[in-house]
């Protein structure tokens, strides 16, 4: 009896103390007076995401209840984690840029030791990120994209036989589909130097398994939610994030990739290629500083992972948004298409490295597509020292305080972009672009931590959308969706039920 007592009184004990730091978390931001929303016991702010509403739904409303404050910040709670989300385009600007050596981790939950491939450039912090980065950076070169130019463009084309054969078949294409089996195909052979098929197979392994990476998760909601606000404790419970059947897939390619090209010396010039330079990289000095070390297997994976995932999932996505806006918006169309010919016309009707930069109005259009959909709803950054904001002594960011930047909700406030839910691309004009601020734009981040992909991306969704607006056109039909739907389990922004359009190949008699 005295033992169970005591029991009793151990349990109690340990409850009062969880239920006090659950408290004490909770009222974090009452106890500071930074504005906030009372948050629910477990969800924090986050009530609805993933049963009704995504990440850009909830952060863009919560924007838009505090604007009218004008305060730094406000205060956020990812479950029971308190979070800053930055409200002021001068403290996104502080945060990015100017004061970035105080926020360049970004605190997003990974586990190297159980999960190394979630251990990824978009995932590391502190010392492992800086080093990792600066050896990533000459993969992302012009010289390097211009080595790659001809394997996408080769992708491309074959993409424009598929949807000549498609169309002829059914005139209503579902175009996110086909859109991601083209950027499937384009990152496989890139990044892996494999032949995917996605394009001709419905059932490609590549295709399956690039969904999965985004379906599939290894727990319920609520792990994730502790992951999220406890992920010191996530890592010591062994949790982790990529379902096993992912992982074993991408170490299983990448390592039989490695293998027959370090045997057979096999060289293609594309990122498998540069990734196992790095691999193979001599130590430079005889102090073998971290920066003159090779890279692991792991770390080869890894990397491998996070490009395909990235260059497939983003970049097919803008590409299905900008189609389903040219086709409700005929002139806009019209426009691209008479750049692309005019561009093809210069070029002799060859599509070479140097037409890139002579697209400028299809440069505007899937920048204003970013905009109007911003794939990635939000930037993570952490703060790695207590940070006063300047001019807001009240305002206070604490040593390892997570911080939300609403990039989707700052892409749709009016006050930067009038009329924002019009599909405007003169919007990002060069002029147009002078007269604002480079913050008011963050579909791949800013300052020395933005998408180090931002050239491959731009390059893959050019030429898919060149090709496309020169032979095909593109409008909407009664299946098409007046509005989208979007899917509220996804991270990026997905679409239920895709987007149907009428294609139509264009004579060239």
């Amino acid at each position: 009896m005295a033992v169970t007592f005591l029991l009793f009184q151990v349990v109690v004990a340990l409850l009062a103390v969880v239920l006090y730091y659950v408290h004490r978390n909770l009222s974090y931001f009452k106890r500071r007076n930074i504005p906030h929303e009372s948050p629910h016991w477990l969800k924090g702010n986050l009530r609805e995401l993933r049963s009704t509403r995504n990440f850009h739904d909830i952060y863009e409303a919560y924007y838009n209840k505090f604007k009218k404050l004008r305060v730094p910040f406000v205060g956020l709670f990812i479950h029971q984690r308190p979070a800053v989300f930055v409200m002021d385009l001068e403290l996104v600007k502080h945060i990015l840029i100017k004061d970035f050596s105080n926020f360049s981790d970004k605190g997003i939950y990974y586990n190297e030791k159980d999960d190394p491939i979630s251990a990824h450039l978009f995932n590391l912090d502190g010392p492992q990120w800086r080093v990792l980065r600066n050896k990533m950076s000459s993969t992302f070169t012009s010289g390097k994209m211009k080595f790659m130019f001809p394997t996408v463009v080769a992708v491309a084309n074959e993409f424009m036989a598929v949807m000549n054969e498609k169309s002829q078949e059914n005139s209503v294409l579902e175009i996110r589909d086909l859109m991601a089996r083209f950027t499937i195909d384009v990152i496989g052979t890139c990044a892996f130097g494999l032949k995917c098929n996605s394009l001709r197979e419905e059932d490609a392994e590549f295709l399956q398994m690039g969904r999965a990476t985004f379906q599939e998760k290894n727990h319920c909601n609520l792990v994730l939610a502790f992951m999220e606000s406890y992920p010191y404790l996530g890592r010591k419970l062994g949790l982790v994030r990529t379902t096993k059947r992912v992982q074993d897939f991408y170490s299983r390619i990448v390592k039989e990739t490695v293998a027959i090209r370090e045997k057979e010396n096999i060289k293609r010039s594309d990122f498998m290629d540069l990734l196992i330079e790095l691999k193979n990289k001599k130590n430079s000095d005889q102090d073998h500083a971290e920066e003159s070390k090779g890279i692991t297997i792991e770390e080869v994976i890894a990397q491998a992972f996070i490009f395909f995932v990235a260059g497939f999932e983003t970049s097919s996505s803008t590409m299905g948004y900008a189609l389903y806006e040219l086709a409700k918006n005929p002139h806009i169309q019209d426009k691209v298409r008479a750049e692309v010919e005019q561009v093809f016309e210069k070029h002799n009707q060859q599509f070479t490295y140097e037409c890139m930069k002579d697209l400028k109005y299809l440069k505007q259009v899937i920048s204003e597509t970013l905009r109007l959909y911003t794939i990635v709803p939000h930037l993570n950054r952490q703060a790695l020292k207590r940070y006063v904001v300047p001019g807001n002594p009240n305002y206070v960011i604490e040593a390892g305080q997570a911080v939300i930047i609403p990039a989707a909700a700052i892409h749709r406030d009016p006050e930067i972009y009038p009329d924002p839910e019009e599909f405007q691309p003169e919007r990002f004009s060069p002029e147009e672009c002078a007269k604002r601020d480079s913050v008011t734009w963050l579909s791949f981040g800013d300052g020395p931590r933005n998408c180090i992909g931002l050239r491959f991306g731009e390059m893959q969704s050019r030429i898919g959308l060149a090709l496309l607006i020169k032979n095909f056109k593109f409008s909407t039909c009664a299946e098409t969706p007046k509005t989208l739907e979007y899917d509220p389990n996804s991270f990026v922004l997905g679409v239920k039920g895709g987007i149907q359009l009428k294609v139509e190949a264009i004579s060239r008699s």
